[in-house]
């Protein structure tokens, strides 16, 4: 059985997506059977994300290619992420961070993307097509990396209670 009403189990959701709202929704639908029941519940939790949220949310997320401050669980979890994307290319790495900052002026937030089974050039070229969004359709779509990022982490946080 997985406890999420616990401060343990609340602590984890918060690493899993630092949103205050969600993560009252998802705890208080709990305990859950199984990781899965646990991620749908998440999942429809997060569809209703606002634009306060994602912003919310994107506070504690650092920027890609860059490695995430503390040592918290949440800190943990964006560094394994990114060290995921393979080996350092210094030509993409400086395209990645000169993209940061246009996608920072142009948005007024961090890139967020699911860096977890990209490459560096994948999430090069996903910056570069985002960067052509306006500001409506890049929000949804930094909600839908969100989604994606939390039902990662949850199964990677909860897959030893299931």
């Amino acid at each position: 059985m997985i406890d999420t009403r616990a401060p343990e189990g609340r602590a984890r959701l918060t690493a899993a997506l630092g949103v205050a709202r969600w993560v009252d929704e998802v705890a208080d639908h709990g305990p859950y059977g199984s990781v899965a029941a646990l991620v749908e519940t998440a999942d429809r939790a997060s569809r209703t994300l606002t634009d306060a949220e994602l912003d919310e949310a994107v506070a504690h997320h650092p920027r890609i290619g860059q490695r995430a401050e503390g040592d918290g669980t949440s800190s943990l979890l964006s560094a394994s992420e990114q060290e995921a994307l393979g080996r350092n290319d210094a030509g993409v790495d400086a395209a990645i961070a000169r993209g940061n900052e246009v996608y920072e002026q142009r948005f007024g937030r961090v890139f967020l993307i699911r860096a977890a089974g990209r490459s560096r050039q994948e999430v090069l070229d996903e910056l570069q097509r985002r960067l052509k969004l306006d500001e409506a359709a890049e929000a949804a779509e930094a909600k839908e990396q969100l989604r994606q990022i939390a039902a990662l982490r949850i199964g990677t946080l909860f897959e030893e209670d299931a």
